[in-house]
């Protein structure tokens, strides 16, 4: 883990490996970004993939089922490594994300986005929430007061998982680090987006 002078929005921890997203519980910690070494060869693969094949869905799901999830959104793909290296990167973040939040069951969403999805930075009404843009511009991010816009932008590289604090979690004083989708519209780029939500409470997997 790097201390927070290593980066330049106060309350962001930049993480060396999957264990170091525990440090979203520390006192003063918004954010934690996993700086994984990239993956040029998958990167390059989800890249050259038809918009219309890349994997999506929204479902509740318990950790254990995730794999054989991902198995069958990703049949249709091509038998390679890289499929193999994208369906294990997302278990892998899935069983972490579990582990920490101590969630029952996860809400796990893929989405190929082409517009300005969640165009306004905000904070997500959740507890936490994990992020991953495994192809295009990933999550911008910045510090900004009520009601107001983060006069300096940041963009997580493209395949760093990023774990955020929400507006249900339980401290005080909240956070004040935003986040937004980047705006592509009329770019001609597909960005495929990994969100990962706890559902502990079982209303909330409806």
């Amino acid at each position: 883990m790097r201390d927070l002078a290593d980066h330049p929005v106060a309350g962001v921890r930049i993480a060396d490996a999957l264990a170091g997203l525990d440090a979203i519980h520390d006192a003063d910690c918004a954010a934690v970004i996993l700086a994984r070494p990239q993956d040029p060869a998958l990167s390059n693969w989800l890249a050259g993939l038809p918009a219309d094949a890349l994997p999506q869905t929204r479902e509740v799901l318990y950790p254990e089922d995730i794999r054989a999830t991902l198995d069958r959104l990703c049949a249709a793909l091509p038998d390679c490594p890289e499929r193999t290296r994208f369906i294990e990167s997302i278990t892998a973040l899935a069983a972490r994300f579990a582990q920490i939040m101590a969630a029952p069951r996860l809400r796990l969403r893929l989405e190929a986005v082409t517009g300005n999805a969640c165009r306004r930075f905000h904070i997500d009404h959740v507890t936490a929430r994990l992020v991953c843009t495994y192809r295009g511009t990933g999550t911008q991010y910045g510090l900004a007061a009520i009601g107001a816009e983060p006069e300096r932008i940041h963009t997580v590289p493209t395949g760093q998982p990023t774990m955020l604090r929400g507006t249900r979690w339980p401290t005080t004083p909240p956070s004040t680090l935003k986040h937004r989708s980047p705006p592509i519209e009329g770019s001609g780029e597909t960005r495929l987006l990994l969100v990962l939500d706890p559902v502990v409470d079982p209303q909330e997997a409806a």
